[in-house]
């Protein structure tokens, strides 16, 4: 997607995305992460998501990498933090209490800016990507990341019925992207209520993907 449709987005408010609790499905299948306390979590195109301040309530680090400055910025007043500012590269990089977000292109985030990542938290990056780019956001992910347990929530149905983003992500593409590298465990799948945008029968699906 061009970053100005994002911008743009945070911009008017219109965050449809945006979850008013911590979801559902990152709480009741993060334990099969078996993540000790004090492991560090990246949740790639963060947002203000509140599943942030979920993980850091239960004792884990959090690094993030978000595209809108604005959303960050709402991000660390909702969580009361002041957050310490720095130039890395191509992004920004917002730290504070056990917490570190790269504002900027996600592309533009190496490993090497990010550090040492236990698990990765994607709810909203790969189905966020059209087509043409899922192949080189999951790369660069499992590069970034140094091919970090991942707890991974798709939607599918029938694209033509709606446009994304979320864009549809069936289980055949999950297998394309990352079963060379994974082993790849469908923990759930259940059915969106009242389909996508109200339009489009959709099931929401909750993968685990372990290194090989």
């Amino acid at each position: 997607m061009d970053p100005s449709f994002w911008h743009q987005r945070w911009e008017n408010n219109e965050i449809g995305f945006h979850e008013s609790k911590p979801n559902s499905l990152l709480v009741n299948h993060f334990h099969e992460l078996s993540l000790a306390k004090g492991r560090r979590v990246f949740v790639p195109l963060c947002g203000k998501t509140l599943d942030i301040s979920w993980l850091l309530s239960r004792g884990y680090r959090v690094a993030g990498a978000e595209l809108s400055q604005l959303a960050i910025e709402q991000l660390f007043m909702d969580l009361g933090m002041q957050p310490e500012i720095e130039t890395v590269g191509h992004v920004e990089h917002w730290s504070a209490n056990n917490l570190d977000i790269f504002v900027g292109d996600i592309f533009a985030v190496s490993g090497k800016m990010l550090g040492p990542i236990d698990a990765v938290y994607d709810r909203a990056a790969l189905v966020a990507f059209p087509k043409d780019l899922r192949n080189r956001y999951a790369a660069h992910l499992t590069e970034m990341t140094g091919k970090a347990t991942q707890l991974l929530i798709c939607y599918d149905y029938d694209q033509s019925l709606i446009e994304g983003p979320p864009f549809s992500v069936n289980n055949e593409e999950v297998h394309r992207h990352y079963a060379t590298t994974y082993d790849l465990t469908l923990l759930s799948s259940t059915e969106v209520a009242g389909g996508l945008k109200g339009k489009a029968p959709a099931k929401e699906n909750v993968w685990l993907l372990k290194r090989k």
